[in-house]
């Protein structure tokens, strides 16, 4: 078996959703296991109702969650004939999850609510994708990925309990025999024990699609995007961005590791581990060859950049002169465990501690809050970090000319800035 996986971007429209079925329909005679992604910006509308509904905003919210309804129903219009109705049936049981919330007051925190709501995305996207694909006369099963998927209830970046998930995803393809040959199931999703709806962290479709390639021990992986391959910076902000042929298991999960967006940083391992090759090819033209990644070493790789917005400077004093050590670091890091926040970069000096964090909003507050504890908290908001692996000084020179430098750390392989433009 294969697995593939289709982000937003490949299904944002009825022509991006014919191309994905003629891509299927030309693989038809192989086993499948096909991720699906939320249609494009589908999950940033689902954030805006998220937090209309947190803010107590009740009829906001019902009025932006109409929206991504009426653009659903919409495509299963122009898409659907003989299978409208009954895709009509299942969405609305979609829908009637989320205003069933909505209709309620916040009694919970923030990322439960996230989770609930944001997640319907990729369940509306695959119930019309499904029903699409069937009625071309590309068969396939459509899974809730929420009854395969067991994950912990860190909401918003849920951890998989992968004894659970294994069996019951062994379990559920031992059942079904050789009758289909494609299954579509949702990525970025699971489901607690209490059958609570949870995501793995923001573009984990991809993860999603290497736990099951994991767990089915695929011969392969392949993501399909928008681009030729893998590039050596994201080609909407760089116009020199270079396609790159081959990579390594090592380098890409560097990549991952510092904020890269072209795979999710939990992707590799499940990978690796089995050593199944990951492909990233083009859905606009699916037949170039695209990016192998394997464990391979690829040699003479170009310099990468990856540039992380909102990012959050987080400098941190000692009270009393006395020196940074032992004890106050791992209460630092219990804080960072407390509050599930990952530094993206951290130097220490004798008597201070600099930080960059993502920008978690209500998360900052509580992080210089409890630190305010041990050290003297300086916040600064609106930076950007600058990450370059295979860097040369005057690509560096070049990225940071006229910046105003707040942090910079060097290794032989790669350079971080943090910076305000």
């Amino acid at each position: 078996m294969k697995v593939f996986k289709f982000g937003g971007a490949s299904v944002n429209s009825v022509e991006r959703i014919k191309n994905v079925a003629a891509i299927l329909k030309s693989k038809i005679d192989e086993p499948l296991m096909v991720i699906i992604s939320a249609m494009g910006k589908t999950t940033n509308a689902l954030e805006k109702v998220a937090e209309a509904f947190f803010a107590g905003k009740q009829d906001d919210a019902l009025k932006l969650f109409d929206l991504v309804k009426q653009n659903h129903l919409t495509t299963a219009k122009y898409l659907l004939v003989t299978h409208y109705n009954r895709t009509l049936e299942e969405l609305v049981n979609y829908f009637t999850e989320v205003e069933w919330l909505l209709h309620d007051k916040p009694v919970r925190n923030y990322d439960y609510y996230y989770d609930q709501i944001v997640c319907i995305g990729e369940l509306l996207c695959t119930c019309i994708m499904s029903a699409y694909l069937n009625e071309a006369g590309v068969l396939n099963r459509l899974i809730d990925v929420r009854d395969l998927l067991r994950t912990d209830d860190n909401f918003r970046d849920a951890e998989v309990d992968w004894q659970i998930s294994t069996n019951n995803i062994k379990q559920f393809f031992a059942e079904q025999g050789e009758t289909l040959s494609i299954f579509i199931t949702q990525g970025f999703i699971g489901s607690t024990d209490a059958n609570e709806s949870t995501t793995l962290g923001r573009e984990g479709s991809d993860y999603s699609a290497a736990i099951f390639a994991n767990i089915l021990e695929a011969e392969s992986l392949t993501i399909w995007k928008d681009v030729e391959g893998v590039m050596s910076a994201d080609p909407k902000e760089f116009e020199d961005a270079i396609y790159l042929s081959k990579l390594s298991y090592f380098e890409v999960i560097e990549m991952a590791y510092y904020g890269a967006q072209v795979i999710h940083p939990k992707t590799i391992k499940p990978l690796q581990n089995k050593q199944i090759p990951l492909y990233v090819k083009s859905f606009i033209n699916p037949d170039l060859p695209g990016t192998v990644i394997s464990k391979k070493n690829a040699k003479n790789l170009p310099p990468i950049k990856i540039v992380k917005q909102n990012q959050v400077s987080v400098f941190l004093s000692s009270q009393d002169f006395s020196f940074v050590g032992e004890e106050p670091m791992s209460r630092l890091y219990q804080i960072f465990n407390s509050l599930h926040i990952k530094p993206n970069l951290i130097q220490t000096g004798a008597i201070n501690i600099h930080i960059c964090v993502d920008d978690h909003g209500e998360k900052i507050d509580q992080l210089a809050a409890s630190a305010s504890t041990l050290f003297d908290v300086q916040v600064e908001k609106g930076l950007t970090l600058l990450t370059i692996r295979h860097y040369t000084e005057e690509v560096l020179q070049t990225m940071i000319a006229g910046k105003k430098i707040e942090l910079i750390q060097k290794t032989p392989e790669t350079v971080q800035v943090l910076y305000k433009n």
